[in-house]
């Protein structure tokens, strides 16, 4: 059985911290974590991929490393026990993912024993789409992905960052819950949102 834990900020609150820790039935000091930092610029040097990297460490995890799917063979996720996709732009996440084959493996993976957390841009890859990225922010597009299909590990379609009026202004002067409404009534869809400090929990068989 495998653990999704979908959050806006990765391990952002003690709530989801022991939320996380509540999926692990082993030896913490066994396991292996990949985080993966494609979805930023600054890669492993993002200060959110750094802050996971401290928080893994403290939890008591001994064997954790900065993957970049841009680069890096996606066969080293198999033998991971924790696979934490950090955020940034969903698009080139998304692109490099299925570009590099990374996409198929952690379809693989979230069918076995393996934690996987995603964190905003890193939950909606694991979602059926990303087309509400393109509805909000269609300039972060920046490698003209035309596929917007996910990996569809969930089907909830989240929108993270609810709460967060101040990165999502709009030249209309519309909230972010009238954006949504009207991408859901577009879309005939249901979208789940989630504000910082608020995760989603999935067990799967």
């Amino acid at each position: 059985m495998s653990s999704l834990l979908l959050t806006c900020c990765g391990f952002y609150t003690e709530d989801i911290k022991n939320q996380f820790l509540n999926f692990i039935d082993r030896d913490i000091s066994r396991l292996r974590v990949a985080i993966i930092t494609t979805g930023s610029p600054m890669k492993e040097n993002n200060r959110y991929a750094q802050r996971a990297m401290q928080e893994f460490k403290d939890m008591g995890f001994r064997h954790i490393d900065f993957v970049d799917i841009e680069f890096d063979d996606p066969q080293i996720l198999i033998h991971r026990d924790v696979i934490y996709i950090n955020g940034g732009n969903p698009f080139t996440l998304l692109y490099y993912a299925k570009k590099s084959g990374a996409d198929e493996t952690i379809k693989k993976l979230a069918a076995q024993n393996v934690i996987i957390v995603g964190v905003s841009a890193g939950a909606l890859l694991l979602g059926p789409n990303i087309n509400i990225v393109d509805f909000f922010t269609p300039q972060m597009n920046a490698v003209n992905l035309t596929d917007f299909k996910a990996l569809g590990v969930t089907d909830k379609l989240i929108f993270p960052h609810y709460d967060r009026e101040d990165i999502f202004k709009d030249h209309t002067n519309k909230t972010i819950e009238e954006r949504i409404v009207e991408f859901e009534s577009h879309e005939n869809c249901k979208v789940t949102r989630l504000k910082d400090e608020e995760y989603i929990s999935i067990l799967m068989n």
